[in-house]
């Protein structure tokens, strides 16, 4: 019997101007007949031999009210536009009920020509895995629904439908606490050495345990935290500002991610097979991607990774030259996290893959994190600078300010070290007084820089700094931002004496 991929349902919409991917399952050598009878398309093929099959309708035009029928199956409210997969993490999967107007964009969102397939965040395959994947569906915009899509993608999509004039799908593929590894096969990780570690933390996380151990473990934990929550949230609805220390000694240990195994969704390659890859080869025009918060831990190797990332998604979805948007981390810190300039690291490594990796972008937004929060309820800017992004690159707005200002090159001479910028050629101003620079002489010794614009340059001086050699901008994981281009998007953290390390994938 024929079956269609989960996401092929009513109200679906299909990438215009593409050939078209349709696929699911069904028995080898079974006749698949596709058709959209409105655009007069029909196409045929069999079912393979390992019980998959796809088959390509011609490109088409944006429009609504089709429908596509696959052997006795049809659906309706079929429509043609633009399609993106918003991936990443918790800040992309934090939700329009919870951002920052977001009441009053759900109050209008009807009218948003935007569509949502959201990917169920499932990922052990068991019934539970099933039902959710069958019940799975395109969806609307409504007040109803809408608030538990991504906020940065749907305003990002909501920006591009008002700009292109056609329907603009999501395809919400995100799990909050995720880190690159969980988003690439295991395969990768093993062909790099920036994936051994990971795999051997599970490795050695579940060394010598059952599958049946790793399953009751994990369920034992689930239902230790889901009460743990309850807890916690009776906590912040006493005071809402309660220190972490008093929740804990409130509520007990929080446990949080649970016990590595099999059951986990942050297992290596876990969400790559359970999640991403149930939407493989959907025909898109590209990724939104915000993620990188989870690997602070190892944020030297992340560039390495990322890199890797985008060629993986890029081949499963069939298309080597999907542009792949990234969105460069915000400032953030916690009250008790010291400065290690973790986050730092992962900026420049986003920065780097942006500037090394051909069809990307990135939505600089360094100026939108909030203090003590990782998740900052403003997604406003993210999502415009995502759109702004999309328009410049692929849409063919290439006049569009889509930029901040962004490092190129330095010159010192006597006491000043003068830093020069690309995409800075209708200005940059301060917001503020200037913060945030140092330079360095030969002892490598950074010292807080005075900072004075001069054009599209800023030179730099500092006392006890002689001859300067180096210089940094906001080489922290938190602090005030005080670069902007007149566009309003602040200026990418920076450092001049970076380490060369090789992006590409290779031992």
């Amino acid at each position: 019997m024929i079956q269609c991929a989960t996401i092929f349902t009513d109200h679906m919409l299909l990438q215009r101007g593409k050939p078209i991917a349709v696929f699911g399952t069904g028995t080898p050598g079974e006749t698949v007949t596709v058709s959209v009878p409105e655009r007069r398309c029909t196409v045929s093929g069999a079912v393979d031999a390992d019980g998959s099959w796809c088959v390509t309708l011609p490109p088409m035009p944006g429009g609504t009210g089709c429908t596509m029928t696959v052997n006795e199956q049809t659906f309706t409210d079929v429509a043609f536009g633009e399609v993106w997969l918003a991936g990443g993490q918790s800040n992309m999967e934090f939700m329009l009920k919870d951002a920052k107007n977001g009441a009053a964009e759900l109050a209008q969102c009807a009218d948003s020509n935007v569509r949502y397939f959201s990917v169920p965040r499932n990922t052990f395959r068991d019934d539970a895995y099933k039902a959710a994947m069958d019940a799975a569906h395109w969806e609307l915009p409504s007040p109803e629904t809408s608030g538990t899509w991504s906020a940065a993608g749907y305003l990002a999509a909501k920006e591009l439908a008002q700009t292109l004039g056609v329907p603009v799908g999501i395809i919400g593929c995100n799990f909050g606490g995720s880190s690159v590894s969980c988003w690439l096969p295991e395969e990768d990780l093993r062909a790099h050495t920036a994936g051994h570690p990971y795999l051997q933390d599970y490795a050695d996380a579940v060394a010598g345990k059952t599958d049946e151990e790793m399953i009751a473990a994990y369920d034992e934990y689930v239902t230790y935290h889901t009460a743990w929550e309850k807890r916690m949230q009776k906590c912040y609805q006493e005071d809402g500002n309660m220190p972490w220390d008093e929740i804990i000694r409130r509520c007990g240990e929080n446990r949080y991610p649970g016990p590595m195994g099999i059951k986990s969704p942050y297992r290596p390659a876990g969400m790559y097979h359970t999640m991403l890859r149930q939407v493989t080869p959907y025909t898109i025009r590209g990724f939104f991607y915000y993620q990188g918060e989870n690997d602070e831990i190892r944020p030297d190797t992340y560039g390495t990774l990322l890199t890797m990332l985008i060629a993986r998604w890029r081949q499963d979805f069939r298309d080597e030259t999907l542009p792949f948007l990234l969105v460069q981390l915000p400032m953030h810190t916690y009250a008790d996290t010291p400065e290690n300039g973790a986050w730092s690291k992962l900026r420049e490594a986003q920065m780097r893959v942006y500037q090394t990796v051909k069809n990307t972008g990135i939505a600089v937004i360094l100026d939108c994190g909030e203090y003590c929060n990782i998740h900052p309820v403003d997604k406003h800017p993210v999502g415009h600078r995502l759109a702004l992004q999309a328009r410049r690159l692929v849409y063919g707005e290439t006049e569009l300010q889509a930029f901040g200002p962004i490092y190129r090159s330095f010159a010192a001479e006597g006491d000043t070290l003068t830093v020069f910028f690309s995409h800075a050629e209708q200005g940059m101003v301060w917001h503020g007084e200037p913060v945030g620079f140092e330079i360095a002489g030969a002892d490598g010794a950074y010292h807080p820089a005075k900072a004075v614009l001069d054009g599209n340059t800023v030179r730099l001086t500092a006392d006890g700094v002689d001859a300067p050699v180096a210089a940094r901008y906001n080489w922290v994981n938190y602090g005030p931002v005080s670069l902007f281009g007149t566009n309003g998007i602040p200026a990418a953290p920076f450092r001049t004496d970076a380490p060369v390390m090789p992006l590409t994938a290779g031992v």
